[in-house]
Order: structure tokens, then C-alpha cells, then sequence
């Protein structure tokens, strides 16, 4: 049974991973896309849609939050700026996780984590 274990281990030890993701959710938000393993993929998602939820406050306090993760103040400004007004009316879902195959040295199960396109609606994602 996999009571109370809440987040992959990733095979790095705490402060890997946490600088790890730091660094993936910086980019995704940098970049609004990202190629990565699945696991990393499914673990970067779980921190990115918090940061958009905190950007969607707006508050100072959020913001400070937000900059513990966010490793770019410049990032910071366009999740608070651009991204929250992006995701206004949407009550979360803001990323995509799609697969895309083994990689080829030591055949990990790859993904593509992006941020899902203004307009774009839950329904359609289902269809793709």
C-alpha cells in the first residue's frame, strides 16, 4: 500500500530534487514547455500549477512564496503578470503532460510538460 508517500523520490537525495524542480518549473514557466522523463514531468506539474495559483492571488505574500520556488524574479513577474490573467477563470489544469517515447540512451519513458494555451479548454484536451 502506498499510504501518506505523496511524491516521487526521483533517485536524488532532498536537496537535489528540490533544487531539481526549482530548476524544471523555472523553465516551464521561462519557456512554457519542457522535455523531460515522465516521472520528473508528473513531479514538476504538481509545483507548477501551485506557482500559477499563487500568481493568480496577486498578493505580495503570494509573491514571496512564489520567489522561494522561482528561481527568476523576471519568471516571478510573468506568472503574476501574464500568466494569472491567462488562467483567470480556469480552476486549475494549467499544464499538459504528454508522452513522447523512450529515449534512446537508457530507454526512460520521455514527456513533454507544457503550459495549456489561452482559450483552450479541458474538453479539447481530452480529444487530442
Amino acid at each position: 500500500m502506498r499510504h501518506r508517500k505523496d511524491h516521487r523520490k526521483l533517485g536524488r537525495s532532498p536537496s537535489h530534487r528540490k533544487a531539481m524542480l526549482r530548476n524544471l518549473v523555472t523553465s516551464l514557466l521561462e519557456h512554457e514547455q519542457v522535455r523531460t522523463t515522465d516521472a520528473k514531468a508528473k513531479e514538476v506539474r504538481r509545483v507548477a500549477e501551485r506557482m500559477i495559483t499563487l500568481g493568480k492571488r496577486g498578493t505580495l505574500h503570494a509573491r514571496r512564496h512564489a520567489l522561494r520556488t522561482i528561481r527568476s524574479k523576471a519568471v516571478a513577474a510573468k506568472v503574476f503578470d501574464t500568466l494569472s490573467k491567462r488562467y483567470h477563470e480556469r480552476a486549475g489544469g494549467y499544464t499538459r503532460v504528454m508522452k513522447i517515447g523512450r529515449r534512446v540512451g537508457d530507454s526512460a519513458e520521455m514527456a513533454i510538460i507544457q503550459l495549456i494555451p489561452e482559450g483552450e479548454s479541458a474538453s479539447s484536451d481530452s480529444a487530442n
